[in-house]
C-alpha cells in the first residue's frame, strides 16, 4: 500500500523540481520569438534606415508614418505585383504572409 502513495509523491516532487526550468524555457522561447520578430524588421533598415525615414531622393520612401495595417497592405501589394517597384517586389516575394505581417506589426505605428 505504501508504494501506491510513493509514486504520486515522486511525480509531484519531480514536477515541482522541474517547474522553474520550464518557466525559464518559456521565457527563453519568448525572448527568441521577440528576437526573431525584431530581426525580420531589421532587414528593412538597410534601405529605409533605422528610423524609417529612408532616402526619399534615392527612391527609398518614408515608412515611419505608416500604421501596421497600411504597411502590411503595401507589402502584400509588392508581393502580389499589384504595386511596382525596383527592389521591393523581389524582397516581398521572399517572405511568407506571416513574416510580412510580423514586419508590419514591428514597424508600423500602433
Amino acid at each position: 500500500m505504501r508504494a501506491q502513495f510513493l509514486k504520486p509523491a515522486i511525480l509531484v516532487s519531480i514536477y515541482l523540481g522541474l517547474s522553474p526550468w520550464s518557466s525559464a524555457a518559456l521565457a527563453q522561447n519568448a525572448d527568441a520569438s521577440d528576437l526573431y520578430k525584431r530581426g525580420l524588421a531589421a532587414t528593412c533598415a538597410n534601405c529605409h534606415g533605422t528610423d524609417g525615414k529612408g532616402v526619399v531622393e534615392g527612391g527609398m520612401p518614408l515608412i515611419n508614418n505608416l500604421t501596421s495595417e497600411q504597411m502590411l497592405t503595401q507589402l502584400k501589394a509588392f508581393k502580389s505585383g499589384a504595386r511596382e517597384g525596383t527592389i521591393m517586389p523581389q524582397l516581398a516575394k521572399g517572405y511568407s504572409d506571416e513574416q510580412l505581417e510580423t514586419i508590419a506589426n514591428q514597424l508600423g505605428k500602433k
